[in-house]
């Protein structure tokens, strides 16, 4: 797996595979980065010279500086002086204005496979925008922590929001790549759309060893591989502010505690560890306090489910120490827990008290329907996952 393993970008490059005499944009941010620690910006710049025209960013803008949901102004590159449209600030889709600065956007940003981290916001957005435009798009492909996994509600289009934009479960398991394969499909895209493929990957390691490149937080709060798998698990806490994730500590998404919380307590109503994860306590300082938490650590991606796990923890969380500590809290915002979730029913079933085994097999039928309808879409060899 490690060995010879190449990103998208970096294949595209090697079999020269840029359109000839096209003005080239890409859609980048901190992470957009390749074997040696070379950024995408400067290797399409020294492949394409003043073809590169245009960089677009994501939310965190290009150097990952700005914190969740803070707009983002456009600029100019640097050292390129280029333009650089946000993608995160007046605007949330490229404007024909910018679209008519480039014939081949290339699509180059770090995701993680849930519906609420935005870049597939963005993802959508470029891809709708390049259709209406006659622009073609390439997605430079890279893995997810977590392929092939599919948990939690559907998205109901009338939660729908710049954190759920995409008709699929909260954590939808596809590569960049397969994503585009499959948006084009189920929004009946005209699209000229290409994907540079991931090579010597297998689903649900990381990579790492000759080729891979180095981790580059994709966001402030995604420190690494680890917090990636974790954050659908924890993600509620911007909803829920009487809970903690860790968001500026060593670990982010890898927590869920407070500082009046009991977690061996909660540990016991668990009973038993979730699938494909251990539960540990953990101590920690949490805005300048000392909290006690749960340290989510995943011992097996494939069968790992973070949403139910969610479900698990927040039902716990509130048998020991009442539901009004989580949704009667000041500052909860139940509206957007809603839009995280693409749907009421979650917060609905953890209120009325239902059990999280039956909240997550109202998912079943539908997302057995979604990953049915995704299928021609993948890519990359399938592991053996347990339902």
């Amino acid at each position: 797996m490690a060995d010879g393993f190449q990103t998208g970008l970096d294949g595209l490059l090697a079999r020269g595979g840029l359109p000839r005499r096209a003005r080239i944009g890409v859609v980048a941010h901190a992470a957009s980065v390749h074997a040696g620690g070379a950024h995408a910006i400067d290797l399409l710049a020294r492949a394409a010279g003043r073809r590169l025209a245009a960089v677009f960013t994501p939310e965190h803008g290009l150097f990952a500086t700005a914190g969740a949901g803070e707009a983002v102004a456009s600029g100019r590159h640097p050292d390129l002086d280029i333009p650089v449209f946000s993608l995160y600030g007046e605007h949330r889709r490229p404007t024909p204005a910018m679209m008519a600065a480039v014939d081949v956007l290339v699509f180059d940003l770090q995701d993680i496979g849930v519906r609420c981290y935005t870049y597939v916001s963005t993802l959508r957005a470029v891809m709708e925008a390049a259709a209406a435009a006659g622009v073609a798009v390439i997605v430079a492909d890279r893995p997810v922590p977590l392929p092939h996994v599919v948990d939690g509600p559907m998205q109901d289009p009338a939660f729908g929001s710049f954190v759920g934009s995409i008709p699929s479960p909260l954590v939808y398991g596809m590569t960049p790549g397969e994503t585009a394969r499959w948006l084009r499909h189920v929004l009946r895209l005209e699209l000229d759309l290409r994907v540079a493929p991931l090579r010597g990957w297998r689903p649900g390691r990381r990579p790492d060893g000759r080729g891979a490149p180095p981790w580059v937080p994709p966001s402030p709060g995604i420190r690494s591989w680890e917090s990636a798998m974790a954050y659908a698990a924890t993600v509620w806490t911007e909803a829920l502010p009487s809970l903690d994730c860790d968001r500026t500590g060593l670990i982010p998404f890898q927590v869920l505690g407070a500082a009046w919380m009991d977690p061996a307590a909660v540990i016991r109503r668990l009973r038993r560890d979730p699938p494909g994860a251990r539960l540990h306590v953990h101590r920690y300082t949490a805005g300048g306090r000392p909290a006690a938490g749960l340290r989510i650590a995943v011992t097996d991606p494939a069968s790992f489910r973070p949403v139910r796990l969610a479900a698990a923890l927040l039902a716990a969380i509130g048998a020991v120490h009442g539901p009004e500590r989580l949704w009667g809290a000041e500052g909860v915002r139940p509206g957007f827990f809603d839009q995280l979730a693409g749907s009421d029913a979650l917060r609905r079933d953890l209120r009325d008290g239902r059990t999280p085994s039956a909240i997550a097999a109202g998912w079943r039928r539908a997302s057995r329907a979604f990953e049915a309808r995704r299928d021609n879409a993948l890519l990359y060899r399938r592991a053996h996952l347990r339902s």
